[in-house]
């Protein structure tokens, strides 16, 4: 395990944008569980197209691009507040 200062640019209760030494831009640290349950809804879809469920993979990637949004929104507006350029 190393130790390293990090600059923490925002924090939530399940993530956190934080910039690395060394890097040019921050990223967003996801707690475990968090992590888990988007893993979990990709599983989810990847199984009802599989099944040819199409309403329930729909149901699945909508969830999953909803959480996925949070995570960007959070990211965007730590970097707008610390004058940051976007990456991309």
């Amino acid at each position: 395990m190393t130790v390293v200062q990090v600059e923490m640019l925002a924090d939530s209760s399940n993530s956190a944008v934080l910039r690395l030494p060394g890097r040019k831009h921050p990223g967003v640290l996801v707690q475990g569980d968090s992590l888990s349950v988007l893993a979990g809804l990709a599983g989810e879809a990847n199984e009802a197209i599989a099944k040819n469920d199409y309403s329930e993979a729909a149901s699945a990637l909508r969830e999953l691009l909803s959480r996925l949004e949070e995570y960007q929104h959070m990211y965007e507006g730590a970097l707008s507040l610390h004058d940051l350029a976007k990456p991309y």
